[in-house]
């Protein structure tokens, strides 16, 4: 076996379970290693500065991902057209496309960069920022938004990675800038008492080191994936491919995200005790979400080398043992989260007076969201299958209906009738519910279309 075929996988022949799950594994576990750093950032500041602190760096999760959906959708454009590619044996496209999403990293995150942090402020106090974590959290964003460049990089490198079906280096790189984070924040944060400042200096520098772990690998490949520092160039045919995919995803990602930020403007109305519990359930949800959520990425990746391949036989087979493995997923993990959901939400909070009430005020919003999240992954894994077959725009709204719109009049209807946090999280599974029922039509309308064709 050749080195690149210790980190390749042959997507196109052979039984598709277990390549699946050769795939999906090592990309759970860089999604769990990201998680498991990000969390460390909220146990510090919550155990080591207190719950304005955790408010504070737990409540910005909506507000970046909103930031940066835009152009994670991009990635995720790199990644099927550069699957379709491989699977059609189009290496000029590869190598072409290779430089290309490079480029575009480097120009998005630069971009976010500045945009985030002169924004930062005045953001948060749209989103209704109480008075005692609105500066906290301004420090933390705009400190945040300093490693974007680095973020977009690896990002836009890993899902040239995961192209070829190597989910394992980007695991490793992860890895390593992970525990350089928690050195760091023990450092920053412990060590030299720099509060929420010290981590976001430790997740920016991280990020840094993910990034340039995710170049060095690409710069090591051998054939049309390799990354030539010399040959950076943006080719316009590959722009409008990976655009074509990619921005409509980047947009459903957008709208997406602003329902969040809605709900959580919503959430920070009841206070920084329920904003800290919903900022460690969240955390918690978090872990059962990246599970699933490799199996969208799985089943876009799929489908998009079998696709570019001729293997039409093989794209349901992919579909029907990605859902298999998300609801299982979803169902298993989801449950056992909230079984021991106050054990693990104490891990984030502070001893004292207020533990028991940040605990039960996380305890709502897992009972609601965090036990239904196979729902939700259903949703996501027929988009992947259908972002496989080139169709972006269909799912997009769809979900941009059933997930967003559906969910905003929501809390401005159902929820102002019955105002508690309980309402208020009913509205995520109601619609992940309505959104796939209409993503699997959708799925069952596209495949008829393409395969009577040939």
């Amino acid at each position: 076996m050749t080195k690149k075929e210790q980190h390749t996988i042959d997507m196109c022949s052979g039984s598709l379970p277990g390549k699946i799950l050769l795939f999906a594994l090592p990309l759970a576990a860089s999604r769990l290693l990201q998680l498991l750093f990000n969390a460390a950032d909220i146990v510090v500041v919550g155990k080591f500065v207190g719950k304005e602190a955790l408010a504070a760096v737990g409540s910005n999760t909506a507000l970046i991902n909103l930031l940066i959906s835009i152009f994670v959708g991009l990635s995720i454009g790199t990644n099927v057209t550069l699957a379709r590619d491989i699977g059609a044996k189009q290496m000029d496209a590869v190598r072409r496309g290779v430089h290309t999403s490079v480029c575009l990293a480097l120009f998005s995150g630069v971009v976010l960069m500045v945009f985030g942090m002169c924004v930062a402020p005045q953001l948060l106090r749209w989103m209704d920022s109480p008075d005692d974590v609105i500066d906290l959290a301004s420090l933390y964003l705009r400190i945040y938004f300093l490693g974007m460049p680095a973020t977009m990089t690896y990002n836009f490198g890993g899902a040239v990675l995961s192209a070829q079906g190597d989910t394992r280096r980007p695991l490793y790189a992860l890895f390593l800038a992970g525990v350089a984070n928690v050195a760091m924040n023990l450092l920053f944060v412990i060590g030299m008492g720099l509060g929420v400042a010290g981590v976001g200096f430790a997740t920016a520098i991280s990020q840094y080191i993910s990034a340039g772990l995710v170049l060095w690998f690409l710069a090591q490949e051998q054939d049309a994936i390799r990354l030539d520092f010399r040959q950076l160039r943006m080719d316009p045919e590959i722009v409008r491919r990976i655009f074509r995919v990619g921005l409509p995803a980047g947009f459903q990602g957008m709208v997406f995200e602003l329902s969040n930020v809605v709900i959580q403007s919503t959430v920070n109305t009841f206070g920084s005790t329920m904003m800290s519990g919903t900022a460690a359930s969240q955390n918690i949800e978090g872990f059962v979400f990246a599970m699933i959520n490799t199996f969208y990425q799985a089943a876009m990746t799929f489908t998009s080398q079998n696709y570019g391949a001729g293997k039409y036989e093989r794209v349901d087979k992919v579909t029907v043992y990605c859902q298999i493995f998300t609801v299982a997923t979803g169902l298993i993990l989801g449950n056992l989260m909230f079984y021991f959901g106050h054990d693990l939400i104490a891990i984030y909070v502070q001893p004292g007076p207020e533990q028991e009430a940040v605990i039960q005020a996380g305890l709502i919003r897992m009972g609601h969201v965090g036990r239904l999240y196979a729902l939700c992954g259903i949703m996501d894994t027929m988009v992947g299958s259908l972002r496989g077959l080139g169709c972006s725009v269909v799912p997009m709204l769809g979900s941009l209906v059933g997930s967003c719109l559906l969910r905003l009049v929501w809390v401005y209807t159902i929820f102002p009738r019955n105002p508690t946090p309980e309402t208020l999280f009913l509205s995520y599974p109601v619609t992940w519910i309505v959104t796939a029922v209409f993503q699997i039509g959708v799925y069952l309308f596209i495949r008829k279309s393409i395969f009577e064709k040939v």
